[in-house]
């Protein structure tokens, strides 16, 4: 069997969720495959007389065995992939904010952007991580920390004018008015 790749970004990092019975990209979340079928099933007794379900996975790529269906198979209808996409996303953010050294607050609103560009469907056919760092960076220049592109850039090991491309984009799609690089937060009294 061919590995496979998402169509969104090309990634070949895909989470087959035997459970919910899909295929979910690691870096973009695009739901790849959802209802996937089940063409045979057996049922095992296992240690202290529990019983499970052993099946073998139909996809579009061909089968895929699946040791333990369980009681929870279900079929997934977005919900579930739009809320797994949201905590990827939130312990990204965590991860790559506390290497920033940011405070909650500004994780928080870091994670208040993602959910924004997540609801208005601007993650597909970008890298999760570009995506992250821009909703970092907007946090960045919104509460005027010392942050910046170049740091993000460096941690990450991607291209800083990707990074920039995709904040401006995003920026722009949010309408988040990000104050200019060295504009100082004073009040004249």
């Amino acid at each position: 069997m061919s590995p496979r790749v998402c169509k969104a970004c090309g990634c070949a990092e895909i989470d087959l969720d035997q459970a919910r019975g899909n295929a979910v990209c690691t870096s973009c979340g695009s739901v790849l495959e959802d209802n996937i079928i089940v063409s045979e099933v057996q049922f095992v007794e296992g240690s202290g007389g529990v019983t499970s379900a052993v099946g073998q996975f139909v996809s579009s790529d061909g089968p895929e065995k699946a040791p333990l269906l369980g009681s929870g198979f279900h079929t997934s209808i977005g919900k579930e992939s739009r809320a797994q996409t949201l905590q990827n996303g939130k312990r990204q953010i965590h991860q790559l904010g506390s290497q920033l050294q940011l405070n909650q607050h500004c994780l928080d609103t870091a994670f208040n952007f993602f959910k924004m560009v997540v609801s208005k469907q601007l993650t597909r056919g970008r890298k999760m991580a570009h995506v992250i760092a821009a909703c970092l960076y907007m946090v960045c220049r919104t509460e005027g920390t010392p942050h910046m592109l170049l740091d993000l850039s460096d941690l990450l090991q991607v291209n800083v004018y990707i990074l920039g491309k995709t904040f401006l984009l995003l920026s722009r799609e949010l309408y988040i008015n990000a104050p200019a690089i060295g504009e100082i937060k004073t009040h004249d009294h």
